[in-house]
């Protein structure tokens, strides 16, 4: 039996970018592991160089494959990429179905590529629990650029531009759900709009719809340093992602060098503060109450409550 490495012990290997403790460390902030708190606390401190970017889109537009061709040509550029991609969870295990790690399985031989699967676990957003805890450990690693694919279910995927620098969100033509989406909140969160299978016919269309939106959207706002483009690739034809690499460039300078990517970042710490407090919140929560929760119950069901007051009475004994 293999001795366990405190987590501490983990971090100079983890900096080193040694792959068994970057993973280890990460499997344990998924796991929710209090011992690892600490080294994840410091990783933190030593953490902050990478270029996040957060990448989203509805069932179907391509993501993965994008995220694919991204990241090779990034490799060809001699950066590390780290993927964090957030794949749906079995809603009986917990597991997590692991689509995107298949998909991306011809990067899985490059030494300056590590792909992490994460399963959302009940979390809402598009982001898995994990996922910023296992950001800082592949910052720490050494990876230039960490590419978080949300999971891709439909119209609230909001979280990932307040947990990324740039946001990409990811539409594709035929995909008629796909603008009405964008239209219920993703129009505001993207940084750079992709239009994905661009050698369609009808791509034009697409694209044609989201600069107009753009346009409405964009009346009476002011933002000088930066205006979303929309561009459209092909992995298939291996077409525009020079355009798309170049304008994720301008904008990570528009991150982490001006006035509104300080806010950015501000935002960032002000979600990852409340987040973290949230889940630690749930876990105090879910630990205290287990042993009471059938007594109201019981109650409730038998109509001697409501759901409000007994709710009430549950918090205020459960921290006491």
């Amino acid at each position: 039996m293999s001795r366990y490495v405190p987590s501490l012990e983990l971090i100079d290997r983890a900096a080193k970018g040694n792959i068994q403790a970057i993973g280890r460390l990460i499997s344990r902030a998924e796991g929710g592991v209090p011992e690892a708190r600490p080294a994840l606390a410091q990783i933190y401190r030593n953490a902050g160089r990478a270029h996040v970017i957060g990448l989203t889109g509805v069932p179907g537009s391509g993501k993965s494959t994008l995220v694919a061709a991204m990241t090779a040509r990034l490799r060809e550029q001699g950066q590390k990429v780290g993927i964090v991609a957030v794949d749906p969870s079995s809603p009986y295990s917990g597991g997590s179905i692991l689509g995107d790690r298949i998909r991306m399985s011809d990067l899985a031989n490059d030494a300056g590529v590590y792909i992490r699967s994460m399963a959302t676990r009940g979390a809402m957003g598009g982001l898995a629990r994990a996922s910023l805890e296992a950001v800082d450990v592949l910052d720490l690693g050494g990876f230039d650029t960490i590419i978080i694919e949300t999971v891709g279910v439909g119209q609230d995927e909001v979280e990932i531009a307040k947990a990324s620098h740039t946001t990409i969100v990811v539409s594709a033509p035929g995909l008629g759900d796909d603008i009405q989406a964008i239209k219920a909140g993703m129009l505001e969160i993207a940084d750079i709009h992709v239009v994905s299978k661009s050698d369609r016919s009808d791509a034009n269309r697409t694209i044609a719809d989201l600069k107009h939106m753009l346009t409405l959207g964009a009346a009476g706002a002011f933002k000088p340093e930066w205006q979303s483009p929309v561009l459209g690739v092909s992995s298939y034809a291996s077409e525009g992602f020079d355009a798309l690499l170049a304008a994720i460039a301008r904008h990570r300078d528009v991150a982490f060098a001006t006035e509104s990517g300080k806010k950015r970042q501000q935002a960032i710490a002000r979600f990852r503060l409340l987040k973290t407090a949230e889940n630690l919140l749930s876990e105090r929560f879910a630990s205290s109450v287990g042993p009471i929760v059938p007594g109201f119950t019981d109650q409730l069901q038998q109509r001697e409550g409501d759901p409000y007051t007994l709710a009430s009475e549950l918090l205020a004994t459960s921290f006491k």
